[in-house]
């Protein structure tokens, strides 16, 4: 298998049948929306694709996505560098109906009316799906230690009279 650029359509069914692997690289300038999440990533996404046919007849394709991105720290506003490495495993499907069919292992993309699925936006998604929620350094690396870090009193806010107190007054003098 040779390194090579990996196209960004893809017909899921002909591939299986052929046996199809990829090894090689999808350019991130390619990948607008991972690019507007991140500082920086790495020039290019090594990825590996393979296309099968499994023991049930199912087109499946499978595979590795692994890049460095550069985040910023929610805690301290520096820069840092986060390796994302990405597994991920589908089945094509052509209508949504298909889709409660699938086994659980395989998570269903839909293809476009040609039979081809846009391999560059699924790849993108799954690199942008491995972002982390927060992103953090690791403690001992962050610039601002625990000591650094510093939070504020609330202030107990003042008794106000219950504006209900009538009310139960007025209960007692009925009684």
């Amino acid at each position: 298998m040779q390194k090579v650029k990996l196209p960004h359509q893809v017909d899921p069914v002909k591939s299986a049948v052929k046996r199809s692997d990829y090894q090689g690289v999808i350019a991130s300038k390619d990948m607008e929306r991972l690019l507007g999440a991140v500082v920086n990533c790495d020039e290019w996404v090594d990825a590996e694709v393979q296309f099968i046919k499994d023991a049930q007849g199912l087109t499946v394709f499978h595979g590795h996505l692994a890049t460095q991105v550069t985040l910023i720290c929610q805690r301290c506003n520096g820069e840092f560098d986060y390796p994302l490495n990405v597994e991920f495993c589908y089945s094509p499907v052509q209508r949504s109906d298909e889709i409660d069919l699938l086994p659980e292992a395989y998570d269903p993309v839909e293809v476009d009316d040609h039979g081809n699925v846009d391999l560059l936006q699924l790849l993108e998604d799954e690199l942008i799906i491995a972002l982390p929620i927060v992103a953090l350094h690791a403690e001992k690396d962050c610039a601002l230690s625990k000591d650094d870090m510093t939070f504020g009193k609330i202030e107990p806010e003042n008794e106000r009279p219950n504006p209900f107190a009538v009310l139960k007054e007025l209960k007692r003098d009925q009684e």
